[in-house]
């Protein structure tokens, strides 16, 4: 992706006229004598100011100027435990690597003991996250081709047949914390703007940032009530509504929703929990051998953050293009007619309530095969997804327990064979 953003930039400056204003954007402006962009000389005479530039050397400046201001930022921000370097726990990492290759999948719960590596694994997504068209300057991340992901003034410039200015930017991550107040969370009225302009403006709230993105919830099962009825909402329309003070707007809210807790703290409301899309269960690592390996790394990552993350950048790197060569191949992958019919069969003999079990495994194992490369889904996909898919989704009575995903397996089994 990096690579079609640097060409993109530079052949669309290269197609277009050279005129003044392009040059505006490189300079606080343009004076008569010698100014110097990118290291070419700029010599004018007094009235008769010479541009005798080379667009692509400019157009070149522009680009590596953009990359540098990127690679600065990245280098500011706190370091990331590399997703490769992640011992074990081969269940919640498929399952994260699905819903980013599948968006559509619905998100992740991930319940487990305290202490291993939830949260840490969630985030640490964050470098693997590919690139996505957005229209620029768009609080709501609005996607240039799809209406549904449109903010309304975006959809009315479509209308009007105004041109729209796009970038690629990485997927956001947003972290709901427990603490979020629901204005923080919905929007709220731009108090500035009102005092200062005496307008009435709407303040976007984290359900705008996470739009076409991930919303991470930790302790998710701590959740205020009130907020986990925002999220429902939300979930179930993929729109925000917000009636404040004599505004009502709506915008686009259609996220990957994940979550984590610890089971021991408290379980999750039935209705949030059908939300999400898989559910994926942790536990302690037994072996010996293993949990040295996963301390001598931790505090390797602790020492030196920068050389741990140089160690696993060839593998970060190769995960990265795994994921994206999937996500694009995820729309020629064929599923047969049979096993639809043997996945459908599975819920309806497990008793699973309404049908959103049978897209979401159906998707899930599109998602795996164009993980693996092959345009085919086979049993063997479906037989590693559906315990995730399914086995929250079994549960009847609030106090029992999930299944730990054995009676979807001998389901499963018995169907299929």
């Amino acid at each position: 992706m990096a690579t079609i953003l640097g060409t993109s930039s530079s052949a669309i400056l290269a197609s277009k006229p050279f005129s003044i204003p392009s040059l505006s954007l490189t300079s606080s402006g343009l004076s008569f004598g010698r100014k110097y962009y990118g290291g070419i000389g700029l010599v004018g005479k007094k009235g008769r100011p010479q541009f005798h530039v080379a667009v692509a050397s400019v157009a070149t400046d522009i680009g590596s100027v953009q990359e540098a201001q990127k690679a600065a930022a990245k280098e500011s921000q706190r370091p990331v435990y590399p997703f490769a370097a992640i011992v074990g726990q081969d269940e919640m990492k498929l399952c994260l690597l699905l819903n980013v290759i599948d968006p559509k999948i619905g998100g992740v719960m991930i319940m487990g003991d305290r202490g291993t590596g939830k949260s840490t694994t969630v985030r640490s997504m964050v470098d693997l996250l590919p690139e996505i068209k957005v229209v620029a300057g768009d609080p709501y991340n609005s996607d240039p081709e799809d209406p549904e992901s449109m903010g309304i003034e975006v959809r009315e410039s479509v209308v009007k047949g105004e041109d729209l200015t796009v970038v690629l930017t990485k997927i956001n991550m947003v972290d709901l914390p427990l603490g979020a107040t629901e204005d923080r969370v919905c929007g709220t009225i731009d108090i500035e703007k009102a005092l200062t302009e005496g307008v009435k403006a709407f303040e976007p709230g984290l359900l705008a940032k996470a739009n076409r993105g991930i919303l991470y919830v930790d302790e998710v099962n701590l959740l205020d009530d009130h907020l986990v009825d925002v999220l429902l909402d939300s979930a179930a329309s993929g729109w925000n509504t917000v009636e404040r003070e004599g505004i009502s707007i709506s915008h686009p809210a259609r996220f990957i929703l994940i979550g984590s807790g610890n089971p021991e703290e408290g379980e999750l409301r039935p209705q949030l929990l059908d939300r999400f899309g898989m559910h994926a269960q942790v536990g302690t690592v037994r072996d010996a051998e293993l949990r040295v390996k996963i301390v001598e790394e931790r505090a390797q990552f602790d020492k030196n953050p920068k050389e741990f993350r140089e160690a696993y950048k060839s593998e970060q790197e190769k995960l990265q293009q795994q994921i994206s060569s999937a996500r694009s191949f995820l729309s020629s992958v064929k599923i047969d007619h049979d096993l639809k019919v043997k996945i459908s069969k599975v819920c309806a003999e497990l008793n699973v309530d309404g049908l959103r079990g049978d897209i979401v495994t159906n998707r899930a194992a599109k998602a795996l095969a164009a993980l693996k490369g092959r345009d085919q889904v086979t049993a063997e996909d479906i037989a590693t997804v559906i315990p995730n898919c399914l086995r929250h989704r079994l549960r009847k009575d609030p106090l029992e327990s999930i299944d730990s995903g054995l009676l979807v397996s001998e389901k499963f089994y018995e169907v299929f064979s």
